[in-house]
């Protein structure tokens, strides 16, 4: 199911391949089918994990797998003269203790590893045996230890097979409580930006092939669970971005897709040495993310002072697709000129993915550092000054895209703010405010879209008495503006709220932020505290920018000539505009998907420093 979800747009672009460029209409049809396809399968994926409770594998159990991987290694190998090891002693051999799984990560023991690896090579009769046999070994511990981990049980879909051996590197697809709404959110908004560029006349074909191979490296992002699968697919997103920047983007398209292409060339190049330290660190070496959540934190391999360098160099690859301060300015030039359904995606999905990989990575991975001061004390900071900083920058612009920018930049402070505080209210808030900002900052961009195929160019102090030209389009507006703003009732209310209590802390569960940041917490409750300046000046940007767009005189009479909202807007703007209201008003219906996963790895990380 998930390789058709994630695959099914890759096919799409390769049958547009096959139709000649002058037949656009056929390829705009094909391309829109073949996103509608993709984000049925994910709906379905959706229903299907809220009615599923079952176990990680597919239609198996985990006594199962493993029971599979015993008799590899039992069939598969050329046992020495008179061995035949039955279940106990193959058990004993090769899993001591032979009673007991560890459900504990901590209770890993290297030792017993080592001890392990030559039981198993010693019952072959030859080397070539005896690596088959290791080999075989290795898959079955690293299922062992991944299945029984409490990171895993909210897996739902997985599909594992070898690909690359030599390197144990295997096509390991899943998803859980975290993943799967950005899943369901990629194929939404793919959707309905290929319909919103219904209009896209300059190189279509090459327009809309990138287009789905874009939403391809976006869904394996969010499903991959083997590291070097998951990287295979954070780099295809970055070529469709620039090529789709770079060649049908504004006047300067040039300068901000180099620009994109560079920060996000860096960041990269900082994960794959962090993905390769970690694979190299880790025994048996491996890329499996499962593995690596659980054996490796702990291990006597894998030291604290290596854990906290691992854990900078990875917060550094993911900051830059946040985008964090001061890593950010590419955001503002790639969005200026980007094409609008570039900017949907750019804003909706692509910033996500560094949220996704903090989430993800970084602190399944490396819980002791995450919980260090330094790192709780960082993140608090960063979202601050993100809050701030971001609102600030959005008041003082003119363009109305760029206003748009730098409001992404402070909404995306609010994740890291409630992912510092690794609280109930914390994580959950920071999660939901991924998805809800994914909504309403598309649905902002498409707005800004709209008036700037009318009006062809962005200068909001040209704008002004929209409101009665345009009714319908201020009416949907105004639903978008309140959600970005944070009213009460709408989608971005909850999430921001949550975030701010999680960073507070309470009796219950004390937020890291507030235990481990200052002297009891006091220094800690100013960063919550100049936080939510943020929200005041988010109010006072949004209401001048409806003021200056909607209110007052028409400034120019060709504004009079505006048509409202065309069947193609409606269909690009009325979903998020729903989803805006219905998360506002029943925010469970998501924060109930995400609590288990969410739950459990707050629990994993806090678990390290005994809060």
């Amino acid at each position: 199911m998930l390789t058709w979800c994630i695959f099914l747009p890759l096919i799409t672009a390769a049958i547009l391949i096959l139709i000649p460029s002058g037949w656009k209409g056929l390829i705009k049809s094909v391309s829109v089918i073949g996103a509608l396809l993709t984000f049925i399968v994910s709906v379905n994926l959706a229903i299907g994990y809220r009615n599923d409770a079952g176990d990680i594998i597919e239609g198996t159990d985990a006594s199962t797998v493993l029971k599979d991987a015993q008799e590899t290694i039992l069939g598969g190998a050329d046992w020495k003269k008179g061995v035949n090891p039955t279940d106990a002693e193959f058990r004993k051999a090769a899993y001591p203790p032979a009673t007991e799984v560890p459900t504990d990560y901590k209770s890993f023991n290297p030792e017993q590893y080592a001890a392990a690896k030559k039981a198993v090579r010693a019952l072959a009769s030859s080397e070539a045996a005896a690596g088959e046999a290791e080999k075989a070994w290795k898959r079955a511990l690293e299922l062992e230890y991944a299945l029984h981990a409490p990171t895993t049980k909210h897996l739902r879909y997985t599909e594992l097979a070898p690909w690359i051996s030599l390197f144990n590197v295997n096509y390991f697809l899943a998803v859980d409580g975290l993943s799967l709404p950005l899943v369901w959110l990629t194929a939404l908004l793919s959707l309905l930006c290929l319909v919103y560029s219904w209009n896209t006349e300059k190189g279509t074909k090459g327009y809309y092939i990138l287009f789905l191979l874009l939403e391809t490296g976006l869904l394996g992002v969010f499903c991959a669970l083997d590291f070097f699968l998951f990287y295979v697919f954070w780099e295809i997103v970055l070529l469709p971005m620039y090529f789709l920047i770079g060649v049908w983007g504004g006047k300067n398209r040039l300068y901000a897709a180099i620009k994109f292409f560079i920060y996000t060339l860096v960041g990269s190049v900082v994960m794959l040495i962090c993905m390769l330290v970690l694979y190299y660190t880790s025994e048996p070496n491996t890329f499996n993310m499962l593995s690596l959540m659980t054996v490796v934190p702990g291990g006597e391999w894998f030291s604290y002072g290596l854990q906290w360098w691992l854990f900078l160099g990875l917060f550094v690859g993911f900051a830059i697709k946040v985008p964090v301060f001061p890593f950010h300015t590419w955001l503002p030039d790639a969005h200026v000129e980007a094409p609008t359904a570039v900017s949907v995606m750019l804003a909706g999905i692509l910033l996500k993915m560094g949220g996704y990989g903090l989430f993800r990575i970084s602190y399944p991975m490396l819980p002791d550092a995450a919980a260090s001061n330094f790192f709780i004390a960082l993140l608090a900071i960063l979202g601050m000054i993100n809050i701030v900083y971001g609102a600030f920058c959005a008041l003082a612009q003119k363009d109305f895209k760029r206003l748009v920018a730098y409001s992404s930049v402070s909404h995306m402070g609010y994740v890291l703010l409630g992912l510092a505080a690794m609280t109930y209210y914390g994580v959950n808030g920071a999660a939901l405010q991924m998805f809800n900002h994914g909504v309403s900052s598309a649905m902002m961009f498409l707005l800004v879209g709209v008036v700037y195929d009318r009006a062809h160019h962005r200068d909001l102090t040209r704008f002004g008495g929209l409101g009665l030209q345009m009714p319908w389009y201020t009416g949907v507006a105004t639903v978008g503006f309140f959600a970005s703003l944070g009213l009460p009732g709408l989608n971005g209310f909850i999430s921001e709220a949550m975030c701010f209590l999680g960073a507070w802390g309470g009796t219950e569960q004390a937020s890291l932020v507030a235990s481990e940041v200052g002297t009891h917490g006091i220094a800690s409750r100013w960063i919550v505290v100049v936080s939510l300046l943020g929200v005041i000046l988010t109010a006072c940007y949004i209401l001048w920018t409806i003021q200056r767009v909607f209110l007052g005189k028409i400034r120019n009479e060709e504004y009079k000539k505006f048509p409202d909202l065309s069947f193609r807007e409606i269909f690009a703007l009325a979903p998020l505009g729903a989803l805006c209201v219905i998360l506002g008003v029943w925010p469970a219906i998501l924060i109930d998907f995400m609590d288990g996963t969410l739950t459990t790895m707050t629990d994993v990380v806090r678990s390290v420093i005994g809060n």
